[in-house]
């Protein structure tokens, strides 16, 4: 039986990058899959994100919110009928290649692999330079000690998140692959109900492979093919809210899955230490603009705690 995917892409002004990735998914259609659908999620976008995105012979379904749901929501939308055997989130600031759809479909219905329930893929940038982008799985020590950035003044003693000192050149079981080409097998993700919509955005692919790992899946980085993804994205444009929102999910995940003193203390590390570390950072740069808007970022945090 031939295996079949749904690809599902959350957009919120995006611009042209939204048509681009749309159109790189007819050059990965292959005739080893089935491609049921692309659903494009818009958030209530203001430009012309969507014109044009008709021109494709695509099965293509666009849902427009009214207002901007958020991140999982709106991954939620897109999946919610989905009879496909596997799924793809997949970011609109993103480009595939001839194998970026049939490589994960391939290594995901090899039996041996049955253990593995999310995929990642490896990502190069504009020169073809490989991204580094799978992560550590959060712990409450590595909260605290970003929060001090720690990470940043003596990386080899506090590791970032982010693996950033293994090349990315190899296939392997990872903790964590980034949600810009979130690979999942369709029945895990009605398992586990989908992306937590109280994440708005950020944080919610942590969450959710975290409650892929409690109940036995594991993430795999793969190599065998790879995309091209632009990052930074839309996010770029609005750097206070993105801050807001990096920081709300992250007390969210730190109530979620981590005992109450270790919540207690990283809200207050993230509270009342952190910003003053990361204005420290910036006014040492000399970008007064950036501290500006990291003072916004807090203030828009505080008022939603209070």
């Amino acid at each position: 039986m031939i295996p079949s995917l749904d690809i599902i892409i959350v957009n919120w002004n995006s611009g042209t990058l939204l048509s681009e990735c749309i159109h790189s998914i007819n050059d990965s259609i292959q005739n080893s899959f089935v491609l049921n659908n692309v659903v494009v999620v818009d958030n209530a976008s203001s430009d012309n994100s969507l014109n044009n995105l008709n021109n494709t012979n695509l099965p293509l379904t666009i849902i427009r919110n009214t207002q901007n749901l958020g991140f999982a929501k709106a991954c939620n939308q897109g999946a919610k009928n989905s009879e496909a055997d596997f799924l793809l989130f997949l970011n609109p600031d993103t480009r595939l290649f001839k194998s970026s759809l049939t490589e994960p479909i391939k290594f995901m219905l090899d039996k041996k692999n049955n253990e593995i329930g999310i995929l990642g893929v490896q990502m190069v940038d504009d020169k073809n330079n490989i991204s580094r982008t799978c992560s550590r799985l959060p712990s409450p020590f590595v909260f605290f000690y970003m929060s001090f950035g720690l990470n940043k003044i003596f990386p080899r003693l506090f590791p970032n998140q982010f693996m950033t000192e293994w090349n990315h050149k190899n296939s392997q079981i990872v903790d964590q692959v980034m949600g810009a080409f979130f690979f999942v097998r369709r029945k895990l993700f009605q398992t586990l109900n989908g992306f937590d919509e109280k994440f708005f955005v950020y944080f919610e692919e942590v969450d959710f492979t975290v409650r892929a790992k409690q109940i036995g899946f594991k993430s795999y980085f793969l190599t065998a093919t790879k995309i091209y993804h632009k990052g930074g994205g839309t996010s770029e444009k609005v750097k206070a809210d993105r801050l807001f929102y990096i920081l709300n999910s992250k007390l969210l995940f730190a109530k979620k899955h981590f005992s109450g003193p270790a919540f207690i203390v990283i809200a207050a590390t993230t509270i009342l230490i952190e910003p003053f570390i990361r204005i420290l950072g910036t006014l040492l740069k000399g970008s007064f603009s950036e501290s500006s808007e990291i003072i916004k970022g807090y203030k828009k945090l505080l008022a939603n705690i209070i």
